[in-house]
């Protein structure tokens, strides 16, 4: 297995290195271009120069043949260039044909002329060199290579042709050869300094651009999360208006604290609450499950569960109905939500009659004795979702309480309708007095007629000959009921609870690509007789509903691997699409300028700290250096150019300290452990702009006066001219080692330097530049061989050549320097630019992503309880499996406000009950908001039934410890469920002062062994089953308003905790018999609540 990891993260890698590489050929491709055009643009001007000088093309036979053909060569890869296609495949190759060309247009300019010169083209040698780390698509390693060669080709040739050519070299020479060394030295350090920082600048964007897709499709997956978990319990209508409320409240508050304490608190008592006319609500229950249930394993009863109303959903989906709520075994759903229906009646009876063909066929296969009793009405509901916590889609009204009393009063394989329902019906169906009242006080008591509807299939022979061939499971086998019911369920398939959710990590590019089409809008009307799939809310979820079992055979990839691809597909189309874009200017930056155009944008890039800026100095010390050493070895008064020398050094050293200070501190702590100072003065040098800018000015002020010194500060000579030309081109590549430092001052620096040289050369200093142009003395006119004689204005430019004229040369040389410089400078700040945005544009995701997890924290524990969420979305998710969980004691509290449903009327004052559920949505808020105390963060909301509140103290346990809890802890759980009832009873009288109720609080409680699991694939639901929870419902329904009602065993612990109970007797409990139970004394228990702790 360590193998096989090892290989994957290898290969991904792998995958992301290619990515790179592709990353940086694109980056490469616009200086590749330029380079280009500028050799194209110089082997222009040299030709027009020739021209113009009107020069023997006779005479100068190789040069023009060489510049011409360099010309073509420029231009052929130009054009290859242009094919993106061919240069990323061909690009090194491509590098290495410009190389050569320019390598070959050098040396053709050296040995071309009648005289060679030791300096001859050293400027245009370290334009190649610099090019080389700059401009051409090569590695750093290949770089150097390629520059050692230049530098050492350019030595070992004029070293050996002054060896041979002449009788006595002179010392003079070997000075020269040895300054172009250390000029090439220079570039090459130089280069490589520049190559190595952009490198890992051009790594870094890479890394941010990865992160900041990485950043968008987790954001992409983050929404599509929040919408499946709302979805998951609320229909889309719902949901949307739900979240959008939330996320209004996250980004009002913009302090991420703050932000997380409304998601904990989500103190709003909003009412998502909405009429709906001319629906049919269906109730069913399964009769004989409860007596099936206890004789089930945890994992019994939840497959069982689930698989039962996974086919259920798989019905409604059918016959276009919509499932309301679970209830035990108890399953209602509604037809004509969200869009009205015209068929709705028959939809919820064709619905009931499939149900119970269902269940029959369950019963035929298996022989266990279950049937389904299924009732139904057609009215009017208020539908939406009530509370804080646990947000379960429901529906409220008295045509909804009256559809539950048709369920309970009906007969076992059996759809109950009422007089509504028939008449819409339309005859579709046969029916049958059904005699409900007779079954059902509550039915006899409002007077309702009601009817049992034929199945047509009961009439059709070969519909029944159609079951009774099938095999049944129990065949030959003694199995229990459960075992059999299991096994024959799992035929059906069912989806597992949330198998539609993905982690964060886990999310395909075919998942974010659907979504788009997902959410259609829900049409207002349907056509009449059409069947509208698209006209409730189910269908939305189409999706995420399964044909096939989520465990199929085939090898399913790793959900991160899913991701890396997706990842890899994003990065490929950005490359792709930077590609296409190199040469337009995104919205973010600006044009030429360079600047964005969001102020506030431009001042947090200008104000960015830079720990590089000391490398860039240190940079800048080493030309100085090399300046000094060049003008050492050439310069006839080196005395005072030590003197010179040594002022600038120390201005440079003193620039040196502020920027290193902080080093130094940690190199000798003994020596300045008095000098505490020292890491602040280094660390405003990184942190503030207006101190870097002078200290940068400072240091290429410094370079350039030095290397104007043999131009200005002493008598000029002859042989130090070419070098002093050198020092002044190695002066404006200092200029450029400031990477990070402002466009605008480099363009500053640069533009100034030049003027000054051009000034210098054609102005102030002509005369000696002129000197050239008359003949060189020994030993450089030893070789002096011309096809003509020419008189002494004319020698020079004729006979010796154009690319021999010092003059023209620095010029040209200056020049093209001065547009490299200025092409890189740009390039710079596009890249540091597009680097910064990148990284402003992953924090601002990164915001949003914690604001969407915020909001995915509310909303999965808002479906289930934190340690159960915590199997089922997030990175270690485990939903291959349903989640069950077997504790053995659990504190179960039913908490009913009986009144409610005498104080809920349905009139034009109250909007038709609305505002009576909005005053039940500000009881059920306040019950809620007790659940983020302290005190009570042990209890857990399970659901609301009508106006009833369903919570349980004992569930939160980590796994595997919750048989093991001590007696003690298990006993406070029922302490904490009888002070939350207290509680619970303190809020509703809060709300009787305020709103001029008598509102009284029912509350049962028991404890004991209860199974909890996620059943329902399309709205899965955490719920809890067992005996307890049965008893404590018992204990509500049972009891009296304002006492709370406990069994004995319950009453035996509370009496240990210090609260008083006063025997109520024994009481008549349906399924139970006759059970004794107590009511707990609240009036001392308040005071009470010893244990606890």
């Amino acid at each position: 297995m360590p193998a096989k990891g090892k290989y994957l993260l290898n290969n991904q890698e792998l995958k992301n290195e290619a990515l790179y590489r592709r990353f940086s050929c694109i980056s490469q491709y616009q200086p590749l271009a330029l380079l280009l055009g500028l050799s194209i643009l110089c082997c222009v001007i040299f030709l027009i120069l020739f021209f113009a000088f009107k020069l023997s093309a006779q005479d100068h036979r190789a040069f023009v043949s060489v510049v011409s053909s360099s010309l073509c060569v420029f231009l052929a890869v130009f054009l290859l260039v242009c094919t993106e296609i061919l240069s990323q495949r061909w690009r090194l190759w491509l590098g290495l044909v410009i190389w050569v060309t320019h390598l070959t247009l050098g040396y053709t300019f050296i040995f071309s002329g009648s005289i060679i010169l030791p300096w001859d083209q050293v400027p245009f040698f370290l334009f190649i060199i610099f090019t080389v780390y700059t401009m051409l698509p090569f590695q750093l390693w290949h770089a150097m290579v390629l520059s050692v060669i230049t530098s050492l080709s350019h030595i070992l040739a004029l070293t050996v042709y002054f060896a041979t050519s002449t009788s006595n070299t002179s010392k003079a020479i070997a000075y020269q050869l040895l300054s172009n060394a250390v000029v090439f030295l220079c570039g090459c350090g130089v280069g490589a300094f520049y190559k190595f920082l952009m490198e890992k600048t051009l790594r870094q964007t890479f890394q941010d651009t990865l992160r900041c897709l990485s950043m968008r499709v987790k954001l992409e997956i983050e929404k599509r999360q929040q919408e499946n978990l709302l979805q998951s319990v609320l229909p889309v209508y719902i949901s949307m208006k739900m979240k959008l409320a939330i996320m209004e409240r996250l980004q009002d508050c913009k302090d991420k604290d703050e932000q997380q304490r409304l998601v904990k608190d989500n103190n709003f008592h909003s009412l998502y609450v909405k009429r709906h006319e001319n629906v049919s609500i269906l109730y069913a229950d399964i009769v004989g499950f409860t007596r099936l249930a206890s004789d089930c394993s945890p994992k019994e009863l939840v497959h069982m569960l689930n698989e039962l109303f996974g086919k259920f959903d798989q019905i409604a989906k059918e016959n276009e109905c919509m499932r309301i709520k679970i209830l035990g075994d108890c399953y209602y759903c509604v037809s004509g939500l969200p869009v009205s229906l015209p068929k709705h009646a028959k939809n919820c009876v064709k619905m009931g009659l499939d149900m119970c063909e269902a269940i029959k066929q369950v019963r035929e296969a298996t022989g266990v004795d279950i049937n389904m009793r299924v009732g139904v009405h057609s009215g009017n509901v208020l539908c939406g979702v009530i509370g804080l916590r646990k947000w379960q889609f429901d529906v409220w009204s008295h045509d909804v309480t009256l559809a539950n009393h048709m369920e309970s009063g009906g007969l076992p394989g059996r759809v109950h309708i009422t007089e509504a329902t028939l008449k819409h019906l339309n005859k579709a169906y046969e029916v049958e007095e059904g005699n409900g009242h007779l079954r059902d006080p509550y039915l006899n008591e409002l007077n309702i007629r009601t009817y049992l509807v034929i199945d047509p299939r009961s009439k059709d022979p070969s519909q029944n000959n159609r079951n009774t061939d099938k095999p049944r499971v129990n065949d030959g086998l003694k199995m229990r009921a459960s075992v059999r019911m299991t096994r024959y369920l799992e035929s059906w398939g069912a989806v597992k609870p949330f198998a539609h959710l993905q982690s964060r990590e886990g999310f395909t590019s075919e998942s974010i690509v659907t979504a788009k089409t997902r959410f259609k809008d829900i049409p207002l009307r349907s056509p009449t007789g059409s069947k509208n799939t698209d006209s409730f809310d189910e269908s939305l979820e189409e999706p995420y509903s399964l044909s096939t079992p989520p465990l199929s055979n085939h090898k399913i990839k790793s959900q991160k691997t899913k991701f890396d691809e997706q990842l890899h597909n994003e990065m490929t189309t950005t490359i792709d699409e930077l590609s296409s874009k190199q040469w337009s200017n995104s919205e973010e930056s600006g044009s030429l300028a360079l600047c964005f155009p969001k102020k506030d944008l431009e001042k947090q890039y200008r104000a960015l700290d830079l720990p590089m800026f000391k490398h860039y100095v240190g940079c800048a010390t080493f030309i100085f250096l090399c300046i000094f050493v060049i003008q050492m070895l050439v310069s006839k008064d080196k005395q005072k150019l030590g003197t010179f020398f040594g002022v600038l050094v120390c201005i440079l050293l003193v620039i040196l300290t502020i920027c290193y200070a902080g080093q130094l501190q940690r190199v000798f702590p003994h020596k300045l452990s008095g000098c505490q100072w020292l890491p602040a003065v280094s660390e405003a040098v990184v942190k503030r702009p207006f101190l870097r800018l002078p200290l940068a000015t400072v240091t290429t002020a410094v370079i350039i006066i030095l290397a104007l010194f043999n131009l200005c500060f002493v008598s000029v000579d002859r042989e130090t001219l070419p070098y002093s030309v050198c020092c002044c081109i190695l002066s404006l590549i200092a200029c450029g080692v400031f990477l990070r430092v402002s466009f605008e001052l480099k363009v500053l620096f640069l533009t100034i330097a030049s003027t000054v040289y051009y000034i210098i050369i054609f102005s102030t200093q002509e005369k000696p530049f002129s000197a050239f142009e008359r003949p060189l003395p020994f030993p450089y006119n030893d070789s002096l061989n011309c096809s003509a004689s020419y008189n002494e204005t004319d020698f020079f430019p004729r006979c010796i050549g154009l690319v021999k004229n010092l003059q023209i040369m620095s010029g040209v040389y200056i020049a093209l320097f001065l547009v490299t410089m200025l092409i890189i400078s740009k390039q710079n700040e596009n890249c540091f630019r597009q680097d910064f945005l990148l990284k402003y544009k992953n924090r601002t995701e990164q915001d949003e992503i914690e604001t969407r997890e915020n909001l995915n924290r509310l909303l999965l524990e808002n479906v289930l309880p934190a340690h159960v969420a915590a199997l089922f979305v997030g990175e270690n998710k485990k939903n291959e499996d349903l989640y069950y969980k077997s504790y053995d004691c659990v504190c179960v509290m039913f908490a009913s406000v009986p009144d409610f449903k005498e104080f809920y009327t349905e009139c034009d004052i109250n909007k038709e009950g609305l505002e009576c559920l909005r005053l039940l949505n500000e009881i059920t808020a306040d019950f809620d908001e007790l659940l983020s105390k302290p005190k009570f963060s042990g209890v857990e909301k399970i659901k609301t039934i009508g106006s009833t509140y369903m919570a349980a103290a004992g569930l939160s346990g980590a796994p595997g410890q919750e048989n093991h809890q001590d007696r003690e802890k298990q006993q406070a759980q029922i302490g904490i469920m009888v002070e939350f009832a207290i509680a619970m009873m303190g809020k509703l009288d809060g709300i009787n002062r305020h709103s001029f109720n008598s509102f009284r609080l029912r509350v049962g409680i028991n404890h004991g062994p209860v199974i909890a699991g996620v059943i329902g694939a399309r709205k899965p639901q955490y719920d809890i089953w067992g005996n307890t929870v049965n008893v404590a419902s018992r204990m509500e329904s049972t009891g009296e308003m304002g006492k709370i009602q406990v069994t004995e065993e319950s009453s035996e612990v509370l009496k240990k905790l210090g609260y008083s109970c006063e025997c109520r007797g024994l009481i008549n409990v349906k399924g139970k018999g006759e059970l004794k139970t107590f009511f707990v004394c609240t009036d001392t228990s308040k005071q009470q609540g010893m244990g606890l702790s």
